[in-house]
């Protein structure tokens, strides 16, 4: 059944008109009236709906039945991840969402070599946050991520967290899994550096902080597998996947 996230106050029994893009989305795939869809607006839970009319630029909606399921991580998990190259963070987003995580923080690092001044990192959010959305839809997540503001490493270690920090590191001597494996699912950060990893001021700065640098393995990861593959390590030691 086709999912459509509805940023609107959705209530078993109305009638419904439903936003712009979404309407948009429901005409491209040839829906018709009579036919049956899946909204939820990141609240919680899903709503079963029966569609009334279907134009171009206007859809109508009957709620008919909600459904409170989750498929959320067991814990917290924000993925901390440095700027990589061209559309890298694209696909990391996507999937990092597809894999639970429930907070997304953009890093501008030292060696990122991405740049973004406020207004093209202003369009990089909007651009993020749709595919924080499209990703929800797709893999029957009812919660949205939290997408933070792009933010220095230096400024962001420098904040309250209370949040486990973890950084990423071949130089660490502890493993991710073995860690898992000894202690309890708890709130976690994640910090993945750029294609450069975190410069040495970066990693001391975390490390002062509170930070726990724990290593993938023998091999060295890129930026875009190395998240992606802690977010699976934690999840298989936590419950995230059964």
């Amino acid at each position: 059944m086709p999912r459509f996230f509805c940023p609107l106050p959705l209530t078993i029994g109305a009638q419904l008109e439903l936003p712009g893009e979404t309407a948009h989305h429901i005409f491209v795939l040839r829906l018709c009236s009579g036919d049956q869809v899946t909204l939820f607006n990141g609240d919680g839970g899903c709503y079963l709906a029966t569609l009334v009319s279907v134009g171009k630029k206007q859809v109508v909606a009957d709620i008919k039945v909600f459904l409170p399921e989750e498929v959320e991580l067991p814990f917290n998990l924000t993925l901390a991840q440095a700027l990589p190259e061209g559309s890298k963070m694209d696909w990391i987003i996507e999937k990092a969402i597809e894999l639970g995580v429930s907070h997304i923080q953009p890093l501008a690092a030292q060696r990122s070599v991405v740049k973004l001044n406020a207004e093209r990192a202003e369009k990089k959010m909007q651009h993020w946050q749709g595919i924080i959305q499209s990703a929800s839809e797709q893999c029957g997540r009812n919660r949205l991520a939290h997408l933070g503001e792009l933010m220095d490493v230096q400024k962001w270690l420098g904040q309250q967290d209370l949040h486990k920090r973890i950084l990423l590191s071949p130089r660490a001597e502890t493993s991710l899994a073995d860690w898992a494996r000894h202690h309890p699912p708890q709130a976690i950060s994640l910090m993945i550096g750029p294609e450069g990893g975190f410069s040495e001021i970066e990693e001391q700065t975390a490390i002062k902080h509170g930070a726990l640098m724990l290593r993938m393995g023998p091999r060295v990861l890129r930026t875009e597998t190395a998240g992606l593959t802690a977010i699976s390590i934690l999840s298989a030691a936590w419950g995230g996947l059964s």
